[in-house]
């Protein structure tokens, strides 16, 4: 199964990499933010450098749209997983419309109520994963996933 793997840096992206007994048996293509950190971890993977900052950047908003546009049609993914944050919401969404799966696994740090980028993507998702059971009530189409 082909899968990308959509996450910003930081604790998202080692979200991500907490995945990797899920994603280490499947052909796999990442998106994500240039940093050393991803630079060095991601040295002998499949990447796509994504725009950043998102939140609130009109300019780099098109460019991701543009550059999901690019990925998915190229690489015609099975599954689209994403960890967040704001980079993932194109990609989610126009994979969902060209015919992927698509996945959000919802910030452990969400307590109550869904980030912005769950929220955004949300009509688009296949799943939806969240950690607390007050959210999963919140939203009953949420599934819990253990930590």
């Amino acid at each position: 199964m082909k899968v990308i793997l959509v996450c910003s840096t930081g604790g998202h992206f080692q979200a991500m990499q907490n995945l990797y007994p899920f994603w280490r048996n499947h052909q796999r293509i990442w998106v994500t933010f240039y940093s050393e950190n991803t630079k060095a971890t991601l040295d002998a993977e499949t990447v796509y450098w994504a725009w950043s900052p998102t939140n609130r950047n009109l300019v780099n908003l098109v460019r991701n749209v543009f550059l999901a546009w690019q990925v998915l049609s190229q690489e015609t993914p099975h599954l689209v997983i994403s960890t967040g944050a704001g980079v993932a919401v194109p990609f989610l969404i126009l994979a969902k419309l060209l015919g992927s799966q698509t996945v959000f696994i919802e910030s452990i740090t969400r307590v109550k109520q869904l980030s912005l980028s769950a929220r955004l993507a949300l009509p688009f998702l296949d799943t939806l994963y969240v950690h607390w059971p007050q959210l999963q009530a919140r939203y009953p189409r949420a599934e819990i996933i253990s930590s």
